[in-house]
């Protein structure tokens, strides 16, 4: 009985690490951190990602964000709120 209960633990464990690095992972690419960490690793190993990744974040400095379809200073036909 000692060695199922230990399995379980261990098995518990397990699921526990596993979902702690899926719930990491997520929060990583959402906020966008994961380059300054990763960074360095992936330009030794494939550079071409990096200079890839390297391009789309100037692509993405460069680009103007559009208006909010709710913004009040938003002007369409009529001078209103565009619909």
């Amino acid at each position: 009985m000692g060695e199922v209960v230990a399995i379980l633990l261990v098995a518990g464990c397990l699921a526990g690490v596993l979902a702690l690095l899926a719930w990491l992972a997520a929060r990583v690419r959402r906020r966008g951190v994961g380059d300054n960490v990763m960074g360095p690793f992936e330009e030794i190993w494939h550079p071409g990602a990096h200079r890839f990744h390297a391009e789309i974040k100037v692509y993405e400095e460069r680009v103007v964000p559009l208006p909010s379809a709710a913004d009040p200073r938003r002007r369409g036909r009529g001078g209103g709120i565009s619909g």
